[in-house]
């Protein structure tokens, strides 16, 4: 997927500069016809595809008689027949992982790092479908695809959620504006900015969201992270030791000696840069590769050198200073030359290779991965 340049018209004409500088985490920005360019439209018959799948992540909400109703999918094609006429809302998760077209459209946010960027999540409304107003920790923008949506937003996200409600619902609601969102239509929104929508016809919403950890999130995989890496010297020692007539209490000296030895565990900023390659390329624990028929080696170095290489859909690739991670993994690539390096870049920044004769210790390299189902020629 090489790199094009920029349409302005995804941000209302303005540059990523401009938006970042004026808009984002700051304030909404409603973006009339943001984006028409898809081959297809995700309608309900193909959402409810993946909704039976059970390596895709699904739910269904339900708003009925004053009560929320959640149900996590898979689901079996007769609960979908089943499903009334109005006030619900289908949402699937990771439709980037399934449909090339939705991974373009994803990565036309790529003035931003991959680091941030998560997925694009489609959902379903008929006429009434809503998931209630709330607020998202992080940054969204949200595409209406077919139909109309109302939108109303404010920056009051202060009095709570419904306590017994399966899904965050704010228990009051003060809208501060609001606009009809037509196909191509887009509305960005900062985190816990409020929003409820509600369809007015059927049509689809295309979430893009983006990574925003918690921080406690973050130590807790850091310190499992360093937990492998790390090894630390010595062992407790007492040769000093008196002897006690209270043997329960937790001495001084007990504390002061394990304090030096937990004193032993640091990092530096090459600790924190190999943890953030593995973490942010990590798949989440739904996400499976197919590497069940890769090519040969010879067909598949042949297939490369016609037509080029591209991730696989669910692939994350990342790269700081000399080091490369691909979904989670460290590459080991300890002799690669500095033309291999900078492909190697390019693979990751764009997601693919032009067709061309790699160098044999790259072409090893990239048939494990193709191996792995990480990566895989172009599509004739």
């Amino acid at each position: 997927m090489p790199k094009t340049p920029f349409d302005t018209a995804l941000l209302g004409k303005l540059t990523p500069e401009q938006f970042l500088a004026e808009y984002w985490q700051k304030k909404p920005l409603l973006i009339r016809q943001a984006w028409t360019d898809f081959p297809e439209l995700i309608d309900f018959a193909r959402l409810a595809e993946f909704a039976q799948r059970d390596d895709v992540e699904s739910r269904l909400i339900e708003f009925n008689h004053g009560r929320w109703k959640l149900e996590n999918g898979p689901f079996s094609q007769h609960r979908l027949n089943r499903l009334p006429e109005t006030d619900w809302t289908i949402l699937v998760q990771n439709v980037n992982h399934l449909v090339p077209h939705i991974a373009d459209f994803l990565y036309q946010f790529n003035f931003l790092p991959y680091t941030r960027l998560d997925d694009v999540m489609i959902s379903y409304a008929p006429h009434g479908g809503t998931v209630g107003p709330h607020y998202d920790s992080y940054d969204v923008f949200l595409l209406q695809v077919g139909g109309q949506k109302r939108w109303q937003v404010s920056s009051d996200d202060a009095s709570g959620f419904i306590e017994d409600a399966p899904i965050r619902v704010l228990k009051d609601f003060n809208p501060e504006q609001e606009w009809v969102l037509e196909h191509g239509d887009m509305l960005y929104l900062p985190p816990k900015y409020a929003h409820y929508g509600v369809a007015l016809t059927p049509g689809m919403t295309y979430s893009v969201g983006f990574r925003a950890p918690k921080t406690q999130e973050v130590a807790t995989k850091f310190l499992e992270f360093l937990q492998d890496e790390i090894c630390l010297e010595g062992m407790y020692s007492d040769p000093s030791a008196k002897a006690t007539d209270t043997p329960a209490k937790i001495d001084d000296a007990f504390v002061a000696q394990i304090g030096q030895m937990l004193q032993q565990v640091k990092w530096d900023e090459q600790t924190v840069r190999q943890f953030i390659g593995r973490y942010f390329s990590e798949p989440k624990p739904h996400v499976f590769f197919d590497h069940s028929t890769p090519l040969e080696f010879d067909d598949f170095a042949e297939a490369i050198a016609e037509r080029g290489i591209e991730l696989d859909l669910k692939s994350q690739m990342l790269y700081s200073d000399q080091t490369l991670f691909l979904n989670g993994e460290e590459v080991e690539f300890d002799d690669a030359s500095p033309a291999d390096w900078a492909l190697l870049q390019q693979l990751a920044n764009e997601r693919s290779l032009p067709a061309a004769e790699y160098s044999d210790p790259l072409c090893d390299l990239l048939y494990t991965y193709h191996e792995y189902g990480y990566l895989h020629p172009r599509a004739e």
